[in-house]
């Protein structure tokens, strides 16, 4: 049986920062049963309790408690095949919940992440891939749709919530830079990130009430993008 979320303890944090310092796979395995007590069981508790509250939101969303790879809980393990930087290990945790078929970090969803610097939750879709790009466009640039859009970020900005995302330096290619949505047109991924969250509340089970306020705050932008997930 699954323990309960009783929140993440300070000294995970850090265990990043002396990562950071000693990022080899000596000092891991040496360290590791401190990862997985600190880190990796308090991750599975937050995501099966969050994962749970979610799904009252969106029924759709996914959470999956394993940590091999394929659930909700990041692999700690960096893939360094095609990266100048051969450190072996991410010195951050990231917990994510999606919407969507496919691979996970290729749809919209809401994420957490615990890090050196603090703790924060993301929800959206941080990059979009090629066919979403394509169809996000279409979307934006669609009166019914586009309007959607442009009433939810109106609706987040009354409440204090601010959209952000990379964007393209200029508007692309078959559609008008004096497009009404023409600022829309040019995002790469579109999001929403809370300030970090306080670490006394990260360290408490008070965290999963927080991070489930803030993403029903956000959700009318989750179920616009999912919505338009479902035309790629």
């Amino acid at each position: 049986m699954n323990a309960a979320f009783e929140g993440f303890p300070p000294q995970a944090v850090q265990f990043f920062q002396d990562l950071a310092e000693n990022n080899n796979k000596l000092w891991f395995d040496q360290h590791k049963k401190d990862y997985q007590t600190l880190i990796q069981q308090p991750a599975i508790a937050f995501v099966k309790a969050l994962g749970e509250r979610l799904m009252t939101l969106s029924p759709g969303i996914t959470y999956d408690t394993r940590t091999n790879g394929a659930g909700s809980v990041m692999r700690i393990y960096r893939d360094t095949r095609f990266s100048a930087d051969k450190t072996p290990y991410k010195t951050n945790l990231g917990i994510v919940f999606w919407e969507g078929e496919g691979k996970k970090t290729e749809n919209p969803g809401v994420y957490f992440g615990l890090e050196v610097e603090g703790a924060r939750l993301f929800a959206g879709h941080y990059q979009f891939t090629p066919p979403f790009l394509k169809t996000y466009r279409e979307a934006v640039a669609d009166d019914k749709l586009g309007g959607e859009l442009q009433e939810v970020i109106a609706a987040l900005s009354a409440k204090g919530r601010r959209v952000e995302g990379e964007q393209y330096k200029r508007v692309p290619t078959g559609y008008g830079a004096d497009h009404p949505r023409a600022d829309l047109l040019r995002y790469k991924g579109l999001y929403t990130v809370t300030p970090p969250l306080d670490p006394a509340v990260v360290a408490s089970p008070k965290l999963v009430d927080v991070c489930f306020q803030h993403a029903s705050d956000v959700m009318p932008l989750h179920h616009w993008l999912v919505k338009v997930n479902t035309l790629a």
